[in-house]
């Protein structure tokens, strides 16, 4: 199965934590496919954003559960997180 470039990279994760690795460190965080493996993930950052990619690590989030209304309980999905470290002097503007 060919998979496109967004349909492995779905959206950026924007918390503080990401932002905070995106200043100091270069990394970037994305939330990615469930099926999609590290060279994947590398080689769609790298045409989407004309970027070098030096490192991916890949985890899989697990869903938080939650509560329905009338008490009822249910679940959040599942995701996967990849975090996705660049070369010195290349960045992604993602605003």
């Amino acid at each position: 199965m060919k998979k496109g470039l967004y349909h492995i990279i779905q959206r950026p994760v924007v918390t503080e934590k990401s932002t905070r690795l995106m200043d100091t460190e270069n990394k970037y965080v994305f939330r990615v496919d469930a099926r999609a493996n590290k060279m994947e993930i590398k080689q769609a950052v790298e045409r989407l954003f004309n970027v070098k990619v030096l490192s991916v690590t890949a985890m899989n989030v697990r869903g938080k559960p939650r509560r329905l209304r009338f008490g009822q309980e249910g679940k959040r999905s599942n995701w996967k997180k990849a975090i996705v470290r660049l070369k010195e002097g290349d960045s992604i503007e993602l605003f």
